[in-house]
């Protein structure tokens, strides 16, 4: 298994946490260092570009306020903005993990972690940190172009993207629950932190959660929070993600993956803004601004009694369909010369050229994994191709042509016999999968969707 570029730095007092963490860890990320002592910090932060720092909130003898934790990550985004951290702590207060959030913490973790849990939170936030790195520079230029300002994050300035900003404009600012529609790749988290930064929650707690890669036995857990003891393995008190959203937002990314006995507690959560935790009595105010994603058409499951229409009717208050790339064309060559500034400058390679034939030919294509398609082809093109110029194969999936899309709706595809939902997702996985030799992890990011997506897909389909 090919390891993940990642430079991982965690610290912590016990060495057998340590231990742990070293050994889960190794087996998945190119670089990961592990220090007992946090006053060693500064230093290490000199010697090295970290991208993630794993830090533990707790440091002397019989302290669990988090204070040394806070501490410590003000020093971390002071000496190395770059870096995101992760705070470790076995102690599942509310308020010390809603505080550290406000101060550039990037998530958190409660002791003893889960394996799945810690490289899933790990996962997404080196994403997310990578995500917002390749897309800082871009925004800027957007920007300069469109002559005026858009939202953090989000890039182009095509007429479809134009709309979305009217929303972000209009919307943002209320408290109004929001869901996004839109396919996988369209950027419906960018599009979510930018309804926070331009609502009056912008200096709270943004928090998110992918619920498609959540384990389906931890979704109560995840939402409300438990208290200790409340089931087995449940060692100490445990923050719910809605607790740790208050005051801020929550952002519930594929939210048609929520089972549907946890769809009424949700509804009664945010109908009476109390949550109750797992194994309490004791009702816990509080104010949390929702805004939820989905690439599904949450109406059909509603027809099919999966989920909701009571639920449906509270999350939209607004819905905003964010347009799929093959809608905004004309964004095409911004992102693409964005993107192979940013890989050159990675890959440390001179910058390539693109004729106005592969260019043509990239305006043609029908994109189905959207922006993040194009970003891992440009990534893809600057490993493999030549040293000058990037070539349409290179780019584009073999064999695919202008021919294989157009501006119809109607997918050209002569193997395609059939409309039938089900069948086609079942295609699509069984495509997926031989073509990357039974790789889960690989197949899923062709799908763009979470392995743990693709395992619930593959079972529903005996594949």
């Amino acid at each position: 298994m090919s390891l993940t570029p990642g430079h991982i730095l965690v610290i912590d007092d016990d060495p057998d946490v340590l231990t742990a963490a070293n050994l889960l860890l190794k087996r998945r990320f190119s670089h990961v260092v592990t220090e007992t002592r946090p006053e060693r910090i500064p230093a290490l932060l000199q010697e090295h570009g970290w991208d993630l720092v794993l830090l533990d909130m707790n440091f002397a003898l019989g302290a669990s306020d988090g204070q040394e934790g806070l501490y410590w990550l003000e020093q971390i985004t002071r000496l190395q903005s770059g870096a995101a951290v992760i705070l470790m702590t076995a102690f599942g207060a509310v308020e010390t993990a809603v505080k550290a959030m406000k101060h550039g913490a990037a998530d958190f973790i409660l002791k003893p972690w889960h394996n799945e849990r810690l490289l899933t939170t790990i996962n997404n936030v080196l994403r997310l940190r990578a995500s917002e790195q390749e897309l800082g520079h871009l925004q800027a230029r957007s920007r300069e172009l469109s002559g005026s300002n858009t939202a953090p994050g989000l890039i182009g300035t095509s007429p479809a993207m134009q709309a979305v900003y009217r929303y972000i404009e209009r919307v943002g600012p209320t408290d109004a629950n929001v869901l996004l529609q839109g396919e996988n790749g369209t950027g419906k988290e960018l599009m979510a932190r930018a309804l926070h930064q331009a609502s009056r929650r912008a200096q709270e707690v943004f928090v998110s959660v992918d619920l498609g890669s959540v384990n389906e036995n931890l979704f109560e857990s995840e939402l409300f929070g438990h208290k200790k003891g409340a089931f087995t393995g449940a060692a100490q008190d445990r923050c719910g993600r809605l607790q740790a959203a208050h005051g801020g937002t929550l952002f519930l990314d594929e939210i048609a993956n929520l089972p549907l006995g946890l769809q009424s507690k949700l509804l009664s959560v945010l109908e009476q803004r109390v949550v109750l935790p797992v194994g309490s009595n004791t009702p816990v105010p509080i104010d949390v601004r929702v805004i939820s994603a989905t690439n599904a058409v949450l109406p059909d499951l509603v027809r099919e009694g999966r989920f909701r229409e009571d639920l449906l009717y509270r999350l939209n208050t607004v819905q905003i369909a964010l347009p799929p790339l093959r809608e905004r064309r004309s964004d095409i060559p911004l992102l693409l010369k964005h993107y192979l500034e940013f890989y050159c400058n990675k890959y440390k390679v001179t910058l390539k050229q693109v004729d106005d034939a592969v260019l043509d030919a990239l305006m043609a294509y029908r994109w189905p994994g959207n922006v993040r398609e194009l970003r891992h082809a440009v990534e893809r093109a600057v490993i493999m191709g030549s040293d000058e110029r990037v070539e349409l194969h290179d780019l584009l999936p073999s064999g695919a042509t202008a021919t294989r899309d157009s501006h119809s709706e109607t997918p050209h595809n002569p193997e395609l016999q059939t409309l039938d939902l089900d069948s086609l997702e079942r295609q699509a996985i069984v495509t997926a999968l031989k073509r990357h030799g039974g790789n889960v992890s690989q197949a899923a990011r062709e799908l763009g969707i979470t392995r743990t997506s693709l395992y619930r897909r593959m079972e529903k389909h005996g594949l």
